[in-house]
């Protein structure tokens, strides 16, 4: 019984992302090492349900380790130059047959429909053709790359409207000229530039890994694009420089939202698309607002949001003195050098929790996340202080902190000490989350 309750639980939480996700456009790396691991069955199940969820799927494939097989059969050296494969003749016969058996490989396996199977009756359409367009990358420091090229451009067009007929669309590494040649592409090459080009909402790189991991070896949550500009600054091994550099120029051309998700974890790209922790990491676009600590002269910034909600009862009053002395418990979002928005934290260490107050929004800047780029940066702090939970006290804005992942509690559940302050008269409604 519990086991359906914590089901029932989970499919009633997922509904604000199924619903937001419906009728996007979703761009999926998928290397040739993924096509290979046993999960991917289950991936190409996960994907099965996006498309009938209503997501535009674009699906990019990679075949290095296929290629790298058929080169050995036929005893074709492999060649690289700063990692980059040197297609000759012979390798461009290597690249067609393994991009080609992929391609057949994932065409037949979205066309399973087996009765008792994830995927009975969902009848899903691919498509695939010469969306990709290439050119050579030419010689190089001296080098001829010869069959190697890059993208010249995607098809829009033809590419959006299979979309908007619900097909997935199947992109190999492969591109053709209007010479009529063939050239073997980067993946993350067409990948990039097709989610660019298709103005994609989300580019979804899978990995052998949980996602990107910082210098202690922690895995990155959130974050945004100047922190993978630093990682790819760093030496490592652990993350593909032609990942990271893929990621980096999609964010600064318009894709909102990279993920970077395992392959090997069973159900990982349902769990970061339909939870609000997730399973791997997610890359935002820079802001070029300033989220940071406050202080001292930010009072007057912050009184001028905070007196007219005063105003209209919808938050308690503030002195400036108060203001003052309790402003190292405040964090602000700064745009041009003005507080657009503010939000504070007050920590209950007795009680391992802590209080979110005072989450106020510009009227002129509403709608585009800064609330919530304020509350993920105090569950940040808040974790930090190694407190387990938040709470908030509101008479007006309960339904938005139920979106965010709050759960209406009692009054008497607060800590001992704030129960004390609390104002019968206004009657807020408590809310906690646990962080």
């Amino acid at each position: 019984m519990t086991t359906t309750k914590d089901y029932v639980k989970w499919f009633r939480n997922s509904a604000p992302y199924i619903n937001a996700h419906r009728g996007k456009t979703f761009v999926l790396v998928i290397s040739g090492e993924a096509i290979a691991h046993d999960n991917f069955a289950n991936i190409i199940h996960d994907i099965a349900l996006l498309n009938s969820l209503g997501v535009k799927l674009v699906l990019v494939h990679g075949a290095r380790p296929q290629i790298e097989e058929r080169t050995a059969l036929r005893n074709v050296d492999s060649r690289f130059n700063n990692d980059i494969r040197i297609t000759d003749a012979e390798t461009l016969e290597c690249v067609k047959d393994a991009a080609g058996s992929l391609r057949a490989h994932i065409e037949a396996l979205l066309t399973m429909g087996l009765a008792n199977s994830p995927m009975h009756g969902s009848q899903i359409r691919v498509c695939s053709g010469n969306f990709v367009i290439a050119k050579p990358i030419g010689v190089q420091d001296g080098v001829d790359f010869e069959h190697t090229g890059k993208v010249r451009r995607i098809d829009k067009q033809s590419i959006q409207t299979q979309l908007e007929n619900n097909a997935i669309v199947l992109l190999s590494s492969i591109g053709y000229s209007p010479t009529g040649e063939i050239f073997n592409l980067s993946m993350e090459d067409v990948a990039t530039q097709a989610a660019i080009t298709l103005k994609a909402d989300k580019l979804i790189a899978l990995t052998d890994r949980d996602g990107l991991f910082d210098e202690q070896n922690q895995l990155i949550q959130n974050c945004e694009v100047s922190t993978i500009k630093n990682l790819l600054v760093q030496s490592t091994d652990c993350h593909p420089k032609k990942l990271l550099s893929a990621i980096v120029h999609s964010g600064e051309n318009g894709v909102n939202r990279c993920h970077c998700v395992s392959y090997i974890d069973d159900g990982a790209l349902l769990q970061e698309l339909f939870t609000r922790d997730g399973a791997g990491t997610l890359i935002a676009q820079d802001y070029y607002e300033l989220l940071r600590p406050a202080s001292i002269d930010d009072v007057g910034g912050i009184l001028e949001l905070i007196e007219p909600l005063e105003a209209e009862g919808i938050l308690v009053k503030r002195s400036r003195e108060l203001l003052e002395n309790e402003i190292h418990q405040f964090t602000v979002v700064e745009r041009d050098g003005m507080v657009v928005a503010c939000a504070a934290l007050y920590p209950f260490p007795e009680s391992n929790s802590g209080e979110i107050a005072c989450l106020v929004t510009h009227p002129d800047y509403r709608g585009e996340d800064r609330g919530e780029r304020l509350l993920n940066a105090l569950e940040a702090e808040a974790t930090k202080k190694q407190l387990s939970t938040v709470f908030v006290l509101t008479t007006q804005t309960a339904h938005w902190f139920q979106e965010q992942g709050f759960i209406e509690t009692k009054q008497d559940q607060l800590p001992e000490q704030k129960q004390k302050l609390y104002n019968l008269q206004r009657n807020s409604k408590v809310f906690v989350k646990t962080v």
